[in-house]
């Protein structure tokens, strides 16, 4: 027996519906709106995690302020970013791995932390399939 789309919750509809490549652009756009936005409303509560230690002291020594000064305004920085998602997922999605790249850099450089830094690679790789799918999405059909 098959079931109609109609009778599907909306969700469902984007994961079941389309091409695998569609439901890929849906599942990533989601997370790249959603995580950024999440971790930089963080920035502000340090709810996950205490974020000023993540900050490599060559970094703290170069930016004006003090590490939580930094970490606010990096904040506000994954909040846009993830905004970007939303709004052009193509140039959002490209915002997003050179931020993750500078993240990267940032850890790799404190000596520490190098879980993370591989997990955010995956996650740079991840953004850069987001703005090849989008990318295609935008050209017209052949």
């Amino acid at each position: 027996m098959s079931t109609s789309t109609s009778t599907r919750p909306a969700g469902i509809s984007l994961l079941t519906n389309g091409s695998g490549a569609d439901r890929a652009f849906f599942l990533l756009r989601t997370v790249f709106v959603i995580a950024p936005i999440a971790f930089g409303l963080d920035k502000f509560f340090d709810i996950l995690t205490e974020w000023d230690g993540y900050l490599a002291p060559w970094i703290n020594n170069i930016v004006p302020g003090n590490a939580h000064q930094a970490m606010l305004v990096v904040g506000v920085i994954e909040i846009v970013a993830g905004l970007a998602v939303a709004i052009a997922p193509r140039f959002g999605a490209l915002l997003v791995a050179a931020w993750l790249g500078g993240i990267i850099l940032n850890l790799v450089t404190m000596g520490e932390f190098y879980d993370v830094a591989l997990r955010d690679f995956g996650l740079l790789v991840s953004a850069l399939a987001l703005a090849a799918l989008a990318f295609d999405r935008d050209r017209p059909a052949a």
